[in-house]
């Protein structure tokens, strides 16, 4: 028998769909559909210029060689100085990784902490590369399901019944994608509570704090780390895509519960990516140390609240979609499950072959549907973990675009979730279930 290609790790590496979409989106037009796009979580907004302009001096200057593989120190000490001022801890830029965007850390912290068999808590709706890189670790994924009921916010009671004495990494993060949950101090002091009753030191916690400033009706950010004896459990990740409109930077640190595990994540940074532009960096730290930037955060942040405002009350007036007010980021999550009966959905996906009803979901039939019969695009709930979702029927939509976009998005999605004899005929002819 010939051997296979691929490692078989490959087969158990996910995705994170709200890009793969772009492939459907690019058909869907092609076909002549006009598209809203509600999918990508990424600011509508671009980087400011004092920020821009710090770069282009730094290539011009010829700073652009290779540097320090943790990062710039004169970066690594803003963003200490910045995590200890918002933290209330001190932080040693010895223990400040900087990384391409806040990817690489779920992947640096699988890697450096986690064997095959150990267990990773993770919520679910979450990030999809949290649970993509738990199946890649070879390690056991474990789900902690947030409910609709208490906007998307787990409680210590939740986390408690899933820790095992394999439980090796807890993953939190609030503000939260995709459900724009807002993890409150009193949760967060009784999270850790368990955390010191029930976990051994070996435990670490990640922490993805990336949308700490987009916060909304007068919220404040608060990090676990900053409760009693969590610091020194924490790996505390955030970066500058979403705060200051840089996506597509790729900028984003790590801080270290100490200055050794510092240096597994640099030397894995040496191995992987060998270090950060240098000129991106002092970018990057513009962005933190101009204060004629904290406006234009704010102003950014004030839109992403009125588009919240404006996006939790229409799509509650859809027939058959209930959605919970966001406390932060800029996404909402609505429940679609009135749709998708009303609709037929459920009926439909039982009438298919076993194969292909595994290989799909009544919220990702929908959102094939509202794609390309009413040209909206959004992302399903099983894109943001898989794992015991069964019966969980959601999509996210973005709020990180116009009014007007957004607007007439959930007008076709209105019109979409009572169209039931086109999603009839849609699932009749086939062609773009997916399946």
């Amino acid at each position: 028998m010939p051997r296979p290609l691929y490692a078989e790790r490959i087969n158990r590496l996910g995705t994170e769909n709200a890009f793969r979409v772009g492939a459907d989106i690019r058909r869907a037009e092609a076909a002549g559909v006009k598209v809203i796009r509600l999918n990508l979580g990424e600011p509508d907004f671009v980087s400011a210029p004092p920020i821009n302009e710090c770069a282009k001096r730094e290539i011009d200057a010829g700073n652009s060689h290779y540097c320090d593989p943790q990062g710039l120190p004169a970066l690594r000490e803003t963003l200490a100085r910045q995590v200890s001022e918002t933290r209330g801890f001190a932080v040693d830029p010895e223990t400040v990784v900087v990384t391409p965007g806040a990817k690489p850390p779920i992947f640096y912290t699988m890697m450096a902490y986690v064997n095959p068999g150990d267990e990773v808590i993770y919520p679910s709706p979450g990030f999809p590369i949290y649970e993509s890189c738990v199946t890649f670790a070879n390690a056991r994924p474990v789900p902690l399901h947030l409910e609709e009921s208490r906007g998307f916010r787990f409680t210590a009671a939740n986390l408690e019944r899933l820790i095992t004495p394999r439980t090796k990494v807890i993953v939190i993060n609030s503000p939260s994608n995709p459900t724009g949950g807002v993890l409150t101090r009193p949760d967060l002091e009784e999270i850790a509570e368990v955390i010191r009753a029930k976990c051994d030191d070996a435990v670490r916690l990640y922490s993805d704090e990336v949308y700490e400033y987009i916060l909304f009706d007068g919220a404040r950010h608060f990090s676990i780390a900053s409760c009693r004896g969590m610091r020194e459990r924490t790996v505390l990740v955030s970066g500058h895509s979403k705060t200051f409109a840089m996506t597509g930077w790729r900028l984003g640190y790590a801080v270290l519960p100490n200055v050794d595990e510092a240096q597994v994540f640099k030397n894995l940074n040496v191995n992987v990516i060998s270090c950060m532009p240098p000129f991106i960096q002092l970018a990057g730290r513009e962005a933190y140390q101009n204060p004629a930037l904290k406006p234009v955060v704010a102003d950014m942040v004030r839109q992403f609240e009125e588009r919240r405002n404006h996006v939790v009350g229409a799509v509650n007036a859809i027939p058959g979609f209930t959605c919970a007010k966001p406390m932060g980021a800029f996404y909402a999550f609505p429940n679609i499950s009135g749709a998708c009966e009303s609709l037929g959905i459920l009926d439909a996906i039982g009438s298919l072959p076993i194969a292909k009803q595994t290989a799909t979901s009544p919220s990702a039939l929908f959102q094939r549907f509202a794609l390309y019969r009413h040209g909206v695009a959004t992302v399903d709930r099983n894109s943001f973990g898989r794992v015991g979702a069964e019966g969980r029927h959601y999509i996210r939509l973005s709020t990180a675009t116009d009014m007007n976009s957004l607007q007439e998005g959930i007008r076709r999605l209105s019109v979409a979730a009572q169209d039931r004899r086109g999603f009839a005929d849609f699932f009749t002819k086939g062609e773009n279930l997916g399946v």
